[in-house]
Order: C-alpha cells, then structure tokens, then sequence
C-alpha cells in the first residue's frame, strides 16, 4: 500500500497556529475560487484517507464534510464517538504504523492520503509514506504546530516537482528514497 501526503504550511513550516486555527491560509496573496492547486486531481487518486484525531475534529468544525465519497479512517487511542451523519464513511482505528498499514491493506487499500501533524511524523518514522506534497502558503506565522518534528534518522528526498502559483503559494512534491 502507497501512502501520500498533501498539505499547506506556512513558508515558515507550520500546518496550523498553536491553538489549531487555520485563518493564515487565506492570508499571503490573492487567490482565485477555481484553483486547487491541483488538489482535486490527487484526491481522485487515493482509496482513502487516514488522518489524526485532532485533525478529524477540525475538519468537523469547518462546515459541510468534505470528503463524503471516501473511507475516512480516524486514529485516536481514546474512545471517539463518529456522529450519526459520518459513520457510513468514518471509522477508527488505533496501534501502530504497521498493524495499521496491515489493516488497511487487507481492506483493499492501494493508496492512502495522510493527514494531520503527528500522524504525517509517525508514519514518516515509520517509513510508512512514498510521497509528499507541500503547498507553502506566503505568510509567517512565527509559531505554531510544526509539519516536522524530531527524527531519530534523516528521511532522505528526491525533488519531482515544484510548481508556483500566481497568488504566490510554491508547492513541491517529493519521492521518500530512505
């Protein structure tokens, strides 16, 4: 099974302000409402995605649930309640890199998009992720929840691509080579 990623970070690494808040993606240049930023073309690409509790619970905070065609599995060691309206699409789970990725396998998936800063490390330590995609957005935010924390191995990149936007946001893809 493939893993990706694809997520925004500020240009000084962070995926979001200390308490969570999201309101520095829309700074830093003017974006038109058509562009994804290739984001839709990636998404047709996976079976599902994997994402962090925290993230789960921000995402729910924003509005209509964006991703309602897709298996969405939550990781949390805590017991998570799925409301209702989710539990068609949303389950979780929970152990390690491995057995997850196991699990997932034997469901059929080819290709996962994972998301949220903690989960993104582990499965990056885990050697669990063949791909990254980051979009960093031109604003600083001086801190924050970093995309990257502490490794106990370099992770070693080959660069694919860079494309630049018009609004300003450079977004870089990467292969894990080790």
């Amino acid at each position: 099974m493939r893993a990706s990623v694809y997520i925004a970070t500020s240009l000084d690494g962070f995926i979001a302000r200390e308490d969570g808040d999201l309101d520095w993606l829309t700074q830093g240049g003017t974006r038109p409402a058509t562009e994804d930023y290739g984001y839709q073309a990636f998404f047709d690409t996976v079976d599902a995605l994997v994402m962090g509790r925290n993230t789960f619970e921000k995402v729910r905070t924003m509005g209509v649930w964006p991703y309602e065609k897709k298996p969405v599995v939550v990781l949390s060691t805590r017991p998570l309640v799925i409301p209702a309206n989710l539990s068609k699409t949303v389950s979780v789970m929970s152990g390690s890199v491995t057995e997850i990725v196991a699990q997932l396998t034997a469901k059929g998936m080819k290709h996962v998009y994972v998301d949220g800063g903690v989960t993104i490390q582990r499965w990056l330590a885990a050697g669990a992720i063949q791909r990254l995609i980051i979009t960093r957005i031109p604003v600083l935010i001086g801190k924050g929840i970093p995309l990257f924390g502490p490794l106990q191995r370099d992770i070693k990149l080959r660069h694919v691509a860079t494309r630049d936007y018009p609004a300003g946001l450079v977004q870089s893809e990467y292969v894990v080579t080790g």
